[in-house]
């Protein structure tokens, strides 16, 4: 799970196995001692010396602030006419287990994203019967290989291109195969975050799965009413009324997207708005401010566990070097530059980016301005022995969420992370 506390646990582990190793990581670095919980954060803000105040100053004075609430938060399960008259069970995908017995059963998932696919492979490992995905829009699935990951996230312009049909031919003819038909037609690869699986083409040859491309009528007593749609032909278009009979009905419909609204209104001045920001992480008008995946939208080999990384340590590298410090007036140019270099994308120019491009941005953070090199084995290897002792420790609290006296009602706070 971390790659500084290694776990043993299933390649997919639920979600109590997941929550018992944040536990014990929790305990055994004594961040239990350190960690200030069911505090709501109604706004954060800064004092007359650039500090920053969390709810009121009570809760201490920080020189900088990781938002680290991610783009998940509660579970959306949209009401859909006549899900009171179905005589089986609902769920949502993200509360399966413990809750949902599909040995034998029919299932029926209504989505066509990740936590659709993470359904299917909950449902296949407990032994259902058969299980349909109804699917309103083509999302493309890409092995888990890591040379055609790699491969894929080889494109530094973040982007659709003249060549882009080559990788796109390739999954169709290499891992789509007779099943082509599931690929989308008209939508390219590199303007949404794929799905990544190995074993879900096998799962619909051998008929154990069945994938529907489809509107959702309504519910029925026994199944879902839906329309068919052949490849093609899009949401909402001509196609054949049927219905899906099941005992089980997972709602794979995602999760509400948390909000940025306790930061400073500056924050989210247009056309600076997120996620056009500074590395898409950082406010242009406070660069003391990092939102770590909080603003992030679609993407192809990310590899989260570095970039989190990489960006904790250039905010440290922001808070301890004054020199190093970005003005609002070059992070907006930053800003602009992705703008131009990207204006032919069929997305907005920060809403979707490859490895590839994200390496660029980390790169040409440190490369252009002097200033930041003595930093450069820091911020991309989080190697520390250039460093003073104490940004080390700093770097490792702000991690925590603590300041840099490990202390979070003292002045001489670092940061504050929630």
């Amino acid at each position: 799970m971390y790659r500084f506390h290694p776990s043993q646990v299933e390649r997919y582990p639920d979600r109590q196995q997941i929550l018992s190793q944040v536990r014990e990581l929790w305990r055994r670095y004594g961040l239990d001692r350190r960690t200030r919980f069911d505090t709501k954060i109604e706004r954060v803000f800064q004092d007359d010396k650039g500090r920053w105040i969390v709810n009121d100053p009570s809760l201490g004075r920080f020189d900088g602030v990781i938002a680290a609430i991610g783009t998940c938060g509660e579970p959306k399960i949209p009401h859909m006419p006549g899900m009171d008259t179905f005589q089986g069970e609902i769920h949502h995908s993200s509360r399966l287990t413990g809750a949902c017995s599909a040995k034998d059963k029919t299932m029926i998932i209504i989505g066509g994203g990740a936590s659709a696919v993470e359904a299917l492979e909950f449902a296949h490992s407990e032994g259902a019967k058969k299980i349909y995905i109804l699917a309103r829009s083509d999302k493309w699935i890409i092995p888990r290989n890591p040379l055609w990951n790699m491969l894929l996230a080889l494109n530094i312009f973040g982007q659709e291109t003249l060549l882009s049909w080559i990788p796109e031919l390739l999954l169709r003819k290499m891992f789509y195969r007779d099943l082509e038909d599931l690929a989308p037609a008209g939508k390219g690869l590199f303007t949404d975050t794929p799905m990544v699986n190995s074993d879900i083409m096998d799962k619909l040859r051998s008929k154990t799965a069945e994938w529907v491309r489809c509107d959702i009528e309504g519910f029925t007593e026994r199944g879902v009413r839906v329309n068919r749609r052949a490849r093609g032909v899009p949401a909402g278009g001509q196609g054949t009324p049927d219905e899906i009979e099941g005992d089980v009905v997972v709602m794979a419909t995602g999760f509400a997207r948390p909000k940025l609204d306790f930061l400073p209104e500056t924050c989210f001045a247009k056309p600076y708005d997120p996620p056009n920001w500074y590395l898409q992480t950082f406010p242009p008008n406070h660069p003391s401010v990092s939102c770590i995946n909080c603003t992030y939208m679609n993407a192809i080999g990310t590899v989260g566990n570095w970039h989190i990384g990489i960006y904790t340590r250039i905010l440290l590298m922001f808070l301890v070097d004054p020199l190093t410090r970005p003005s609002p007036f070059w992070m907006k140019r930053w800003i602009d530059m992705t703008r131009v270099l990207k204006m032919a994308a069929p997305t907005g120019p920060f809403e979707f980016f490859t490895y590839l491009e994200l390496v660029w941005w980390f790169a040409f953070c440190v490369a252009f301005n002097p200033f930041r090199w003595k930093w450069a084995l820091f911020v991309f290897f989080g190697l520390g022995f250039m460093l003073p002792k104490h940004v080390v420790a700093a770097e490792d609290r702000i991690r925590n969420g603590l300041g840099a006296s490990g202390d979070e009602t003292r002045g001489e706070d670092v940061g504050a992370s929630f």
